[in-house]
């Protein structure tokens, strides 16, 4: 009996130490974002004037992957996908462009949405989610959640995530891991660009053309305990 209580408390002990681990320790994957794309300002742009997606460009596949520098960018970066023109595929809506939330659990959050070919990319909060085929990694997201847990002398920890965004009858559902649950939908009713988020909140998003102000530098997240 005293064995299988023991081994009732360290196996779950053992896997919740490991899963904190995979999360904030495992090593991050190599930078592969185009310097030029971090050190550029996605502030100055017009985010109505949307490229033409005729195939006269890149394909989606010919750019590197966009991830999230450490655990977030320093201010907003210019666009990952903009020499791409890979006509999108058959199923997946247009939800290109700058939205602001109007309405529901993250009124004023503000995101960058783009597409090219089956790839996507949400930029917003620091981060950048990119899925699809690209040049330098793997199909997947493979980023951080951009929320500072804790910091060990000049370095910061926040969790690793990975996700999916495979659009389904319209709606784009990013699946945990590439393979879990659907955790975030995104989808157009009528013009606005619906988000329905991990949390449960729903968030009705509007269109804009320009960055707000607010949005130009990354503001800090997360509860940032220092160890040391």
């Amino acid at each position: 009996m005293k064995k299988l209580l023991l081994a009732l408390v360290l196996v779950p002990l053992c896997l919740a130490l490991f899963l904190f681990w995979l999360g904030y320790f495992s090593s991050r994957p190599p930078l592969t974002t185009d310097p030029a794309t971090l050190a550029g300002d996605g502030s100055t742009l017009n985010y109505c004037d949307l490229p033409e997606l005729d195939g006269s460009g890149r394909m989606a596949a010919d750019i590197p992957k966009g991830n999230t520098p450490g655990c977030g960018y320093s201010h907003f970066p210019l666009p990952i996908l903009a020499q791409c023109t890979e006509p999108l595929p058959e199923g997946a809506d247009d939800i290109r462009g700058l939205w602001i939330g109007v309405e529901g659990g993250h009124s004023g959050h503000v995101e960058r949405v783009e597409q090219c070919g089956s790839r996507t990319v949400v930029t917003s909060s620091g981060v950048i989610h990119d899925y699809g085929p690209n040049s330098t990694g793997g199909l997947n997201t493979d980023d951080t959640e951009g929320s500072v847990l804790f910091t060990l002398g000049d370095n910061e920890y926040c969790m690793r995530t990975s996700a999916s965004m495979i659009w389904r009858d319209g709606i784009l559902d990013f699946h945990v891991f590439g393979w879990g649950p659907v955790v975030v939908q995104r989808y157009m009713d009528r013009e606005q660009l619906v988000w329905e988020y991990a949390d449960g909140s729903t968030t009705r998003m509007d269109r804009i053309c320009r960055l707000p102000e607010s949005e130009k530098i990354r503001q800090p997240r997360g509860r940032r305990y220092s160890l040391f």
